[in-house]
């Protein structure tokens, strides 16, 4: 959150809130090459990634399953860095109070800066990827949150910075709120993979009897 708060003190002190001059020439990049192809899947990100869909449905869905796989803690995390997340983004909405760019092709709420579809995507990446470590939840979340980002700008609906102010501060509560849990997450993960032992044990054994 300190990283996204700072990204955004540079813009105000450096343009007052307007867009920089890499967020300039990347719209215009943007809208010069717009098309219809693009356009659905954008759209499709922008209602997967925010709304009641995206700030309570996927969330909430995340968590039951983290429930009923026997995981409270991960849980609990995952709850904790959402929620504080969906906040330090509407608090830096609120401090900086940045124009949203003129060329946009969805609605949305107030303050540019940061983006809370890019942080909302940033935090589940995160927080999925230190509660299952696997190579491919790491690369999906990524590729993800990447994606979200490229839509946002693609839409119009936030300059490129607004984006990676979101990835700063999505990634920094998941990683912080992390830190406090690790041993807690640590220990839920290792009681899971021998309850999954001793299930395989049990089919090889009803197998072979």
């Amino acid at each position: 959150m300190a990283l996204a708060a700072l990204l955004g003190l540079v813009v105000v002190v450096r343009a007052n809130g307007a867009a920089l001059e890499v967020d300039t020439e990347w719209m215009n990049e943007i809208i010069e090459h717009r098309s219809t192809v693009w356009q659905v899947p954008s759209l499709f990100m922008n209602t997967l990634g925010g709304g009641l869909f995206g700030v309570f449905v996927v969330p909430l869905v995340i968590i039951l399953v983290l429930v009923l796989i026997k995981r409270p803690w991960a849980a609990g995390y995952y709850l904790g860095a959402t929620v504080l997340s969906a906040v330090g983004v509407q608090l830096l909405k609120q401090v900086f109070g940045r124009a949203r760019p003129e060329d946009m092709l969805v609605t949305s709420d107030f303050g540019s800066f940061p983006s809370g579809h890019v942080a909302n995507a940033a935090t589940m990446a995160v927080c999925l990827a230190i509660i299952f470590p696997r190579l491919w939840v790491v690369l999906a979340g990524a590729a993800y949150t990447i994606v979200m980002l490229l839509s946002r700008t693609y839409l119009g609906a936030h300059w490129l910075t607004d984006t990676i102010g979101g990835l700063l501060l999505g990634a920094g509560v998941a990683i912080v709120l992390w830190a406090p849990v690790a041993a807690k997450l640590d220990g839920e993960r290792a009681l899971a993979a021998r309850r999954r032992l001793e299930r395989q044990r049990k089919r090889q054994k009803t197998l072979t009897s």
